[in-house]
Order: structure tokens, then sequence, then C-alpha cells
């Protein structure tokens, strides 16, 4: 049977008009990973990092003035470290160990700059045990994953050190 051509065209439009509402371009990326990490056999991840769930720590708080000669500040658990000439001046040093589900520093004052990185030391040893390698991340206050600065992951002592350059919230990812 032929179908007259007065059909044909209205029908032709009708399936291609169907065939193109139905795709969706559900494959593309709708966002940037946040960085790309080291995985534990050297290959690059793509895989966004989530915050490692631990045991709940105490909260602690601890103070320090340090100056353009550099300094460490012990924070419970975690170690902030800051070099010589990264402050231009002395500076009062606040470092809160947050109590919660993650092991997670506030550093203040917030937004402080240094002319070098400073290097921030946290401890995982009450976590749970991920073979993943862990990241330093900087967060915000409700613990979003907004940065995750270059860190470097020592699964045998159970801490992850990372270079910032302000302060801010930082927690333990992987």
């Amino acid at each position: 049977m032929k179908w007259p051509l007065r059909y044909s065209v209205p029908g032709l439009v009708l399936v291609l008009a169907l065939g193109l509402g139905c795709t969706t371009d559900v494959s593309a990326p709708t966002e940037v990973p946040v960085a790309a990490s080291r995985g534990q056999l050297g290959t690059i991840s793509q895989i966004a990092p989530e915050l490692l769930t631990c045991k709940a720590q105490s909260y602690v708080v601890a103070e320090k003035i340090i100056g353009p000669r550099g300094g460490s500040l012990r924070i419970g658990r975690h170690r902030l470290e800051i070099p010589r000439g990264a402050l231009a001046s002395k500076v009062r040093i606040t470092g809160e160990q947050v109590s919660g589900s993650v092991n997670s520093v506030r550093l203040s004052p917030e937004g402080l700059h240094f002319a070098k990185p400073a290097r921030l030391t946290l401890s995982y040893d009450n976590c749970a045990s991920v073979r993943l390698l862990k990241r330093v991340a900087y967060t915000s206050e409700l613990l979003r994953i907004l940065e995750v600065p270059p860190s470097e992951d020592y699964p045998e002592y159970e801490y992850v050190t990372g270079a910032i350059d302000h302060f801010s919230r930082y927690a333990v990812a992987y």
C-alpha cells in the first residue's frame, strides 16, 4: 500500500519531532569535578572527593601568637605549621578541633592569607578505614567541599598533610 503524499510529510514531521523530543543529554557532565586526584595505583580519578566519616573527636581550642619567624600550633590531634616569612607581622592564631562525624579544624582569623603556604596536618586515626588516598579539603561551615589543595597522605601514620594559603575550615577527604 502506498501512502499519499499529503500524509507522508506530516507523518515524517511527527516522527522527527517525537524523536528529537525524546532525546536527552544525560551523559554530559553537569559540573567540573572539584579536583582530580592520584589513586592508589597512580591513575587519575575524576570522582569528586567526599569527607571521611570518623568517630566524633572532642572539641579543642588552641591559640598562639605567630609572627614573621613562623611557628606551629597543635590543635588537638592536628597540627598547623607556618613557615618563616609567611606572615608580615605577629598574629594571634586560633585553631579549633571541631567535634562531629568528620575530622575538621577551623582556623582563624578567617581569610588570613600567607605569603608562603602553611602546612596543615590532619589525623584520621579515628576514622573509617578507606583504602583510597586521603586529602585535606577546604570546606564551608556546612562541610561542603570547596577546594582540595595539594595533599600528601601518610596511611602508615594515619594522617594527611596539605598546603594551605588561607585560614578557614578544613577536613579530611578521600
